[in-house]
């Protein structure tokens, strides 16, 4: 099987898991959590709050779906770029979890606001009054965090010339690690 195959079948799988968990979380959010007061799990540091976002992180542009909706196929096409344009090799392994994670928490919560008109959110840190969430906002952080990592201190300049759309590929092969 080809590698690049290989590659895309594990993506998918991956991708499927995660959403997968993110629905779940959210169907038992709207189960057990709404019209309920919030269920501290730390008292007074955190708990589990319903909410209904009918914006983007933090709230913003609330009513703007089809904005979101461009916005969140941007990023799925940004993700698709950069799969189709990375190197086989487990040096590119952590880019990989970076684009499952940004890929499964774009489509988690377009999944909702196509479904619904809005995302689930029901995580939140009421110590700090830090706004609502749900488990696709941590897959989408998570991957912003673990991109910055890797770009400033993982990878050379050299292997991310690859994803430039004016790459020159030298030997046209990735580095195996």
């Amino acid at each position: 099987m080809n590698v690049k195959v290989k590659q895309a079948a594990g993506f998918l799988l991956s991708a499927a898991i995660l959403i997968f968990l993110d629905q779940w979380t959210k169907s038992l959010a709207v189960r057990y959590l709404k019209g309920q007061p919030g269920r501290p799990i730390v008292d007074g540091v955190f708990e589990l709050l319903y909410s209904e976002n009918r914006g983007a992180a933090f709230s913003i542009l609330q009513g703007r779906q089809i904005f979101l909706f461009l916005i969140t196929a941007a990023v799925l096409l940004f993700v698709l770029y950069i799969f189709i344009k990375m190197p086989a090799g487990k040096r590119y392994w952590p880019l990989m979890a970076c684009l499952i994670l940004l890929f499964s928490g774009a489509v988690g919560n377009m999944i909702d606001r196509l479904s619904q008109g809005y995302v689930v959110d029901f995580l939140y840190f009421s110590l700090i009054n830090f706004p609502i969430f749900n488990v696709a906002d941590i897959y989408v952080t998570g991957a912003a965090g673990l991109f910055l990592v890797l770009l400033l201190w993982y990878y050379k300049e050299e292997e991310l010339e690859v994803f430039s759309l004016s790459s020159r590929r030298h030997s046209g092969k990735g580095t195996e690690s």
